[in-house]
């Protein structure tokens, strides 16, 4: 008898930055149909690696939406009607508010852009009715922020209304174990339809953990000098980059570890690795206080005030990595970390790597920004540091495509009953 052809899973991403959670979803053999990213530098790089021509792994775009950045309240007043149509279409929905807009207190209810963040997030999960709902947020999503009138919870107000028609789990997990070779700890929310799975699925993931990262030749967890040696500037030379006239690039060799041949795959040599021009005052300054981090014993450590006395320095962030262990988590400052044993900050390749971006993954748009930019402009720095690490998403899409192994060629919608009318009763008892 002929084998049971099934479809792939589908998913849509919402928040979608550069795209690291659709990176590992399509690494897990999931099929994209639309990304939902409003800044125009982070959908460059989406666009790039997932919509062009010579992309590694392609959406399905629909031919309803503008390839281009969108807001996720635009894609509701505009393409509400495509969007009905997807129930059965969409299996998966991923994503999550970004977490600035989780950073400021006191505004109104009204007008605070979290809660229109997350209702626009509340509706397009019940327009579309996916199977699966996957959300990662930061820490402070679990807790309670006051609005000065009464205090919120959104992870919890989110479990609630997704607990109404699906069956929810959450937990806090640290990175690291999944062979990021980063201390990174961040909020992941599953909801599942009913019935899935009798087991937590986080419990399940735990389980595969292992055979995963044997899989993929890691062993976690992997430290900075495992991700980073083979962009030592000491060992692979510099060039002038043809990209950024005026600046310097590492020249890249070859990987050393088991970890930098994952990521460098088969593909071209990484992008990215333009050098900060530092001035020497400030070299020198970097390469004491990396001397010291060391003799100290500070390393992946703030810098204390005796070092900052001493350079007159203001910032407070920076950290020397720990060259035998994970980095602390990776910021939109491309001044916070640097290196273990050169005195400089690090490339954004650096960073991508510190978040297990592969290397033929190339970042669009600016550099930095700053200033009142910050608000409105994502950066590469920034959008690496926002993003998903793709070796966790892929263990979470590796995850989906075994719960829903069974054929699915006719998926029923999951029969969702009004995620407004719950939204609202809500929105009285908060």
């Amino acid at each position: 008898m002929a084998k049971q052809q099934t479809k792939k899973l589908a998913f849509a991403d919402a928040f979608a930055g550069c795209g690291g959670l659709s990176l590992g979803l399509f690494q897990a053999g999931l099929e994209g149909r639309f990304a939902v990213e409003h800044d125009k530098f982070a959908f460059e790089t989406l666009s790039a690696n997932f919509i062009g021509r010579d992309a590694k792994y392609k959406f399905k775009w629909p031919s309803w939406l503008p390839k281009k950045p969108i807001a996720i309240g635009d894609l509701l007043s505009t393409h509400k009607a495509h969007l009905r149509k997807l129930p059965g279409k969409v299996d998966v929905l991923v994503g999550g508010p970004p977490c600035q807009g989780f950073s400021s207190a006191g505004r109104r209810e009204h007008d605070d852009p979290r809660n229109k963040l997350f209702k626009s997030y509340v509706e397009l999960v019940e327009i579309i009715r996916p199977r699966a709902v996957l959300i990662e947020n930061v820490r402070g999503f679990t807790m309670d922020f006051d609005t000065g009138a009464k205090k919120k919870n959104y992870a919890a107000r989110l479990k609630k209304l997704l607990s109404e028609n699906y069956d929810v789990y959450e937990k806090l997990i640290d990175l690291s174990e999944f062979g990021v070779p980063q201390a990174r700890t961040r909020y992941f929310l599953l909801a599942l339809e009913p019935g899935l799975t009798a087991q937590d699925p986080f419990d399940i993931l735990e389980e595969r953990l292992p055979g995963f990262l044997r899989k993929l030749g890691l062993q976690a967890p992997v430290s900075s000098k495992a991700a980073l040696s083979d962009l030592e500037v000491s060992r692979c030379g510099r060039r002038a980059s043809k990209e950024c006239p005026g600046f310097e690039e590492i020249a890249y060799k070859k990987p050393l570890t088991s970890f930098q041949k994952l990521m460098r795959g088969r593909g071209k040599k990484p992008t990215d690795l333009r050098l900060a021009r530092h001035a020497e005052a400030i070299s020198n300054r970097f390469a004491e206080i990396i001397e010291y981090s060391h003799a100290e014993g500070r390393l992946n450590t703030t810098i204390n005030d005796e070092v900052r006395a001493r350079y007159d320095m203001k910032k407070r962030a920076l950290r020397v990595l720990d060259p035998d262990r994970p980095s602390p988590t990776v910021t939109s400052m491309p001044d916070d970390l640097l290196h273990y044993k050169e005195p400089r900050t690090l490339t954004v390749r650096e960073n991508a790597r510190l978040q297990a971006f592969p290397d033929w993954f190339s970042f669009k748009g600016k550099y930095t920004t700053g200033g009142e930019r910050r608000r409105k402009e994502v950066p590469r720095f920034t959008q690496v540091a926002n993003a998903v690490p793709p070796l966790v998403a892929q263990a979470f899409g590796e995850l989906l495509v075994d719960l829903f192994s069974a054929p699915i060629e006719k998926v029923k919608p999951s029969r969702l009953r009004g995620l407004h009318r719950v939204e609202q009763r809500a929105e009285i008892s908060a």
